[in-house]
């Protein structure tokens, strides 16, 4: 209304002055009582569907409601994992329903290369998700409230390249863009060869005897055409998955072998450091697994050794580790270990000692192992955590072998995950840490009944998108306020 032409004359204006002045104060009055009509209509809308315009958790962290019912999220078809390795899901589809986005926050890009930065940093495990809203949530989740630098996904490369030469993005597109346009670093963990790919003959069954390429250079053209799609947006790149059990290493004739692990680790070495050389290649975690069966499982201090004698530390910026926490403190060394109180029910770590149960023996040990090879490498451990079934009582059963998640109360989950990271803090061999997990239980509406339910009890965010204790502990140590330094 404001809006007057200026060709109309002095004298007309005169006149509409008055007019104009009764009808902006008419408007000014009904827009406000529109807008204070509408404003209550959508709180009473919110407040309804939710239950609270914003939930407190016991742990005094605020988390954002889920919205309205038409939002829909991907639940996690995780394929059946032996104890005690607990893979990341491939597909998804509709179950819950997610929080609601943050707002959307301008972070600026890394001054540092994270090539150059070698102090401690924390990121956590992000479950994919097509859905870009979806996503969206769980990427900002990271960077806003949980104050972290980077996120970890894995790469199927099964799923994504079906046909040689045909690779589906679709996924990837969304991942990376997102995490890219929020400030995220990226690690990618690429595993699993297509079938076209596998060795003639190789035992071929999907999440249960996967495996490498024959042809090593084909593993190169698909990390080639991955950077070179999405330049600057991968950070650090893990060459493959717990190479010491058969259900990631199946080969013709059957054999755990380092050496031809290693031939794949230079070679995609070489591709990703002439396409992006700040990248950091990181080796396969290996599985804590206490027991060798020729051709189908190797002990993970046995097949370290094997690495570093066929050269591994040549390929390498950060060794690869992982450590499922189970029901054993962090702090506590294999041999030495105190009962807990109450007694644990799982008892593994005490009727079977060996270090493969122990957080602190297990990585001390990769580590001991690298300086006796005289190498300053650090280790990069992909995978860790502790699990609790504390408030998941009665979304299912726990299957057999997964018992020690029942002896930790979600207390327990939040100290030993605390003390785990101020001891890789200390002990200053350890690089880069990624937890397990964020999302993985609101995805699978935290159903711990079979294979889908493995990873659930390790989710750092509760049944209605509670954050569990755990959060809180990790937004204390802010690594994201943190600054970083290039060395």
């Amino acid at each position: 209304m404001s809006n007057i032409r200026e060709t109309i004359s002095i004298s007309a204006l005169r006149q509409r002055q008055q007019m104009h002045r009764r009808q902006v104060r008419y408007f000014a009055i009904a827009w406000m009582g529109i807008t204070l009509l509408l404003g209550a209509a959508t709180f009473i809308a919110v407040y309804t569907a939710t239950g609270a315009l914003a939930a407190e958790s016991p742990s005094g962290v605020a988390i954002l409601p889920p919205p309205m019912a038409e939002s829909s999220v991907l639940v996690a078809q995780i394929t059946a994992t032996p104890f005690p390795t607990f893979p990341p899901p491939e597909q998804a589809q509709p179950t819950a329903e997610p929080p609601q986005a943050l707002p959307t926050v301008v972070v600026a890009t890394p001054t540092v290369p994270p090539i150059r930065d070698l102090d401690f940093d924390l990121g956590i495990a992000v479950q994919k998700n097509p859905d870009p809203n979806v996503y969206k949530v769980w990427v900002t989740m990271a960077r806003d409230q949980l104050r972290l630098n980077w996120i970890k996904s894995q790469v199927v490369w099964r799923d994504t390249e079906r046909v040689k030469g045909q690779i589906d993005w679709s996924d990837l597109d969304t991942s990376l863009t997102l995490a890219n346009e929020a400030g995220l670093k990226v690690l990618l963990s690429i595993t699993k060869a297509p079938d076209w790919a596998r060795d003639p003959g190789a035992r071929i069954v999907a999440d249960v005897h996967d495996g490498p390429p024959a042809n090593p250079q084909d593993f190169a053209d698909f990390l080639s055409a991955l950077l070179r799609r999405y330049p600057n947006k991968i950070h650090a790149i893990e060459v493959w998955n717990e190479i010491n059990i058969d259900r990631e290493w199946t080969t013709n004739p059957p054999a755990i072998d380092a050496r031809r692990y290693v031939q794949l680790l230079q070679v995609a070495y070489n591709t990703i450091k002439s396409i992006d050389p700040n990248i950091i290649v990181i080796s396969a975690g290996l599985a804590p697994t206490g027991a060798n069966i020729p051709g189908a499982v190797t002990d993970d201090f046995v097949y370290m050794d094997q690495l570093i004698a066929a050269g591994m530390l040549n390929f390498v910026d950060c060794v690869g580790a992982h450590h499922n926490g189970l029901n054993v403190p962090p702090n506590q060394d294999w041999n030495n270990l105190p009962e807990r109180n109450p007694p644990a029910r799982f008892r593994g770590p005490w009727s079977n000692p060996h270090h493969s149960w122990s957080f602190k023996s297990t990585l001390e040990g990769y580590a001991n192992r690298i300086r006796a090879a005289g190498s300053d490498k650090k280790l990069c451990v992909t995978e860790f955590g502790w699990p609790s079934v504390e408030d998941l009582q009665g979304r299912g059963q726990l299957r057999e072998g997964f018992g020690f998640a029942a002896d930790n109360t979600l207390q327990d989950q939040a100290n030993f995950t605390a003390q785990a990271i101020e001891l890789m803090q200390q002990w200053g061999f350890v690089r880069l840490a990624m937890l397990w997990n964020l999302n993985y239980g609101a995805q699978a509406g935290w159903n711990i009944g079979g294979a889908v339910g493995d990873n659930v009890p390790w989710s750092i965010l509760g049944p209605d998108f509670q954050p569990r204790p755990v959060w809180q502990r990790i937004v204390d140590f802010d690594f994201r306020s943190r600054p970083r330094r290039a060395q």
